[in-house]
């Protein structure tokens, strides 16, 4: 996955958003994919655009002490935070290199190939696929784990600060990835990549009241959005006013007793051929 120009940025409140994003929002999900596509004890996974190595770290402690996960990310900064993760953990059988999925190169190949948010940033998503699959052993599996952007954020009662909150989420992420439809697009981006129909499933973060964890994850996007939001002129920093919003998300549901909804995630993943 290339960072450069990431929409979202690599400052320390945008990497600290995404390690809370793995942890209270995405880590149940990704399990799923990776326990449907079979991954056990004593396997060997790549993790694709690593980010700050949530998913990489969910593998390790899937495959155990006999396994190997390696997490590739182009950005310099967020595997330095990955390493970090990893040495808490403690996880001795995670590695992390700044590379592309393209330049990167293993003297063994892998038994699953996973990525988590990153086909919507590519170009071409099959091309993406592609690379990755070159990666993976015969009869092994590639999988990835997206956001239905285009399905947006929904709250019912709605409120103004949800529905300022999901605006700027839309105009930002239409007009600043290259494939922002990339989850709804899965079947035709695999067989476009030469594989077969990926097995598929959905997921829809939902939630309420003064405790959930959506708030404080889509305020902490919008927050990394804003410089991109600002350049394309979409809202106004007064507008939005960052620093209150995810309080204003909170306190509006609670008064109108509102159920939140994030956008689905979808998750797909097939074997190769053997």
């Amino acid at each position: 996955m290339s960072n450069k120009g990431y929409l979202l940025g690599n400052a320390p409140h945008e990497l600290q958003r995404l390690i809370l994003q793995d942890r209270l929002i995405l880590r149940p999900i990704t399990e799923r994919l990776l326990s449907q596509a079979g991954l056990k004890a004593g396997m060997r996974v790549l993790d694709l655009g690593c980010g700050t190595g949530g998913v990489s770290l969910l593998a390790a402690e899937m495959v155990g002490p006999y396994g190997a996960v390696v997490g590739i990310d182009q950005s310099a900064d967020v595997i330095a935070m990955a390493k970090e993760c990893c040495r808490e953990s403690g996880f001795q059988q995670s590695v992390f290199c700044v590379s592309s999925v393209e330049a990167f190169s293993s003297p063994e190949l892998f038994d699953i190939v996973i990525g988590r948010y990153v086909l919507m940033y590519q170009p071409s998503p099959a091309a993406f696929i592609r690379a990755a699959s070159r990666h993976v052993r015969p009869g092994g599996v590639v999988a990835f784990h997206e956001i239905s952007l285009h399905r947006g954020c929904h709250s019912l009662p709605s409120y103004p600060a949800w529905e300022l909150m999901a605006k700027c989420l839309d105009l930002g992420f239409s007009a600043g990835v290259p494939s922002w439809d990339a989850a709804g697009r899965l079947v035709e981006h695999f067989q476009n990549a030469g594989l077969a129909r990926p097995n598929l499933f959905a997921e829809m973060p939902v939630g309420g009241g003064e405790d959930s964890p959506l708030y404080g994850w889509l305020a902490g996007t919008v927050r990394s959005l804003m410089p991109k939001l600002l350049e394309y002129g979409c809202v106004t920093k007064e507008e939005v006013s960052t620093d209150t919003l995810e309080e204003r998300m909170r306190s509006g549901a609670v008064e109108v007793q509102a159920q939140v909804d994030a956008a689905p995630q979808v998750c797909a993943w097939v074997r190769t051929l053997p």
